[in-house]
């Protein structure tokens, strides 16, 4: 029970650590971590009526999919951008994040320095949970992180969803924002069709308004 009592205590620090593509953006008061898991999860409950999934499971995973967030950095494009040739997991502070579309190369770079501090953040987080705790946060996490069951490549699609609805809502007030960058950038990573849906409906609402 202690343990549980730690990662609870530690679980905390996710509703005031700001997410870092809003601050990149200079917004005032951004989102949270938990703030964007909250909004995932009732994302992935409302359109998970509708697709013969685990429910559960879903729920699950888009409660852990940023928890390593406590000590991993949440890395963004703009990083992607800022990434130079041979650069590793222990580079990424060194890394000046730009405005753009990052090349393909950059984008497996980041995604590699990406896996390495978070798998390292997620051994840290479990360390000292029950076993049969520990035993599904990895369980769930390695799912995630591959997309090894159609549970969790739909809330990796629904997170990428998310996070876009959330950047044309601040783009109210934020002109730094590419709305039609953004827009493409999505149309490139969703297929599932409810999420279609959603966006078409997104789309219609903040660009033809």
């Amino acid at each position: 029970m202690k343990s549980l009592f730690f990662f609870l205590l530690e679980l905390e620090k996710l509703k005031r650590k700001v997410r870092r593509g809003w601050i990149l953006q200079n917004i005032k008061n951004g989102e949270t971590t938990a703030e964007h898991i909250f909004h995932l999860a009732f994302l992935t409950w409302l359109l998970g009526r509708e697709k013969k999934l685990n429910m559960e499971k879903m729920l699950k995973l888009s409660l852990l999919h940023d928890v390593v967030e406590l000590y991993a950095p949440d890395l963004t494009s703009y990083d992607a951008c800022g990434i130079k040739k041979r650069m590793t997991a222990g580079d990424w502070k060194k890394i000046k994040p730009k405005e753009g579309r990052p090349t393909n190369e950059q984008r497996k770079i980041l995604a590699q320095i990406k896996r390495k501090l978070e798998n390292k953040a997620m051994n840290k987080i479990t360390k000292k949970l029950p076993a049969d705790l520990k035993k599904e946060f990895k369980s769930l996490w390695l799912d995630y992180q591959n997309g090894l069951s159609k549970e969790s490549r739909f809330v990796k699609q629904a997170d990428r969803f998310i996070n876009f609805l959330q950047g044309m809502i601040y783009s109210k007030k934020c002109k730094k924002i590419k709305k039609k960058l953004w827009l493409q950038r999505i149309k490139e990573v969703i297929d599932d069709q409810h999420l279609l849906d959603l966006l078409k409906i997104t789309e219609d609402y903040f660009f033809k308004k």
